[in-house]
């Protein structure tokens, strides 16, 4: 039986996030046991005139073919992968699985020629040059990851996903504004201490037209601004292992120091590069649905009352320089129950223990967005 709020999900998808017009090119990206989404959008994206194309990908397939990898291999897959995505006018990426552990036994070596070699250089065409949206689909790993049943947690993603990212957007409009006017930011919380400035780079508002789930708006620091210490209190996983407490001391710019569960893999990825441990993005997030971390970052960086912090690769529209094969989202949580904390721009204190409290602000504040 077809689900509605399949038919609901991909509508948003095809005709509110990429926008789909008559003759457009649609790639729909899908990796794990996503069958029914994939032929809603397939129906949605024929109802708007479009061509879809569809790459299905099964995780532990995957899996095996990184463990033995090479540079030859991945330069071949690469350029047919770059090659095609040049062709694409939108990109719809649907992420599943049922073990986001699935690639802990790949090797350091292996997931940063992958990153390096294949992934950096399709985003390279896929962000500037097609409309994209990227998001999750429901499973029972993801619930239990979340701590919810199964039904549970498909009523969750459902709200979260098809809420009304226009009134989001219009909200946003604010804090871009105030933003785009900032020079210094400090953040202040258990552990944390930290203060960079992001003047002269724009702020974005992401309201369902790049992710779904969507909200926040993001920056980038100014590059070597960066000074002070942070403790993330949201766990954080990255290329198949879960990290926890990560603490990192900047010093103009560059993480000096980093630790957590396991330190020797963390300064492993965060020396990928040069620019792994500079960072491309600070964003504030604001989705009034999403509480609670559920190890999945495309959840995790719009909880209500947090911020997250990037090792890595910036954006283009929020352009601070910073080149590197990764990008990596941190996010610490400010509401109380999590330790409480704000955020200051410009020494004028906007938002404390996750609420924004400058009047022009609490329009972002959960009950107004709901």
């Amino acid at each position: 039986m077809r689900d509605a709020r399949l038919d609901k999900l991909a509508d948003v998808l095809v005709n509110y996030s990429t926008r789909v017009q008559p003759g457009e090119n649609v790639l729909i990206n899908a990796i794990g046991n996503v069958s029914e989404l994939v032929k809603a959008l397939i129906r949605k994206v024929y109802e708007a005139g479009g061509n879809p194309f569809v790459q299905l990908i099964d995780p532990q397939i995957n899996r095996e073919l990184l463990l033995g990898i090479n540079e030859t291999q991945l330069g071949l897959m690469s350029e047919s992968e770059v090659a095609f995505m040049k062709k694409m006018d939108c990109f719809i990426g649907i992420r599943s699985g049922d073990n986001i552990n699935e690639l802990s036994d790949v090797s350091d070596e292996n997931l940063s020629l992958y990153s390096r070699l294949l992934q950096r250089p399709v985003m390279d065409i896929r962000v500037p040059e097609t409309k994209w949206v990227v998001l999750r689909y429901p499973n029972p790993s993801m619930a239990q990851l979340a701590s919810m049943s199964t039904a549970a947690f498909e009523d969750f993603y459902f709200d979260v996903c098809t809420m009304d990212y226009s009134k989001m957007s219009a909200a946003m409009d604010s804090l871009v504004e105030l933003m785009n006017k900032t020079d210094k930011v400090r953040l202040v919380g258990p552990g944390t201490d930290l203060s960079f400035s992001i003047k002269d780079i724009p702020a974005i508002k992401c309201a369902g037209d790049a992710n779904i789930p969507d909200g926040e708006v993001y920056t980038a620091p100014v590059k070597d601004s960066v000074n002070g210490v942070i403790s993330f209190n949201a766990p954080t996983p990255y290329q198949g292992f879960t990290y926890e407490n990560v603490k990192l001391t900047f010093k103009d710019g560059k993480i000096i120091e980093a630790t957590a569960n396991d330190t020797v893999r963390l300064n492993n990825v965060l020396d990928t590069d040069e620019g792994a441990r500079y960072v491309g993005e600070f964003a504030i997030g604001v989705n009034p649905y999403i509480k609670n971390p559920m190890k999945d970052i495309l959840f995790d960086e719009k909880i209500d009352g947090s911020f997250h912090f990037t090792p890595g690769q910036c954006y283009d529209e929020a352009y601070n320089g910073n080149k590197s094969s990764i990008h990596w989202d941190m996010v610490m949580i400010q509401r109380p129950e999590w330790g409480g904390g704000e955020i200051w721009f410009d020494d004028r204190l906007i938002r404390k223990d996750g609420r924004f409290v400058v009047p022009e602000l609490e329009c972002l504040n959960p009950e107004n967005l709901k």
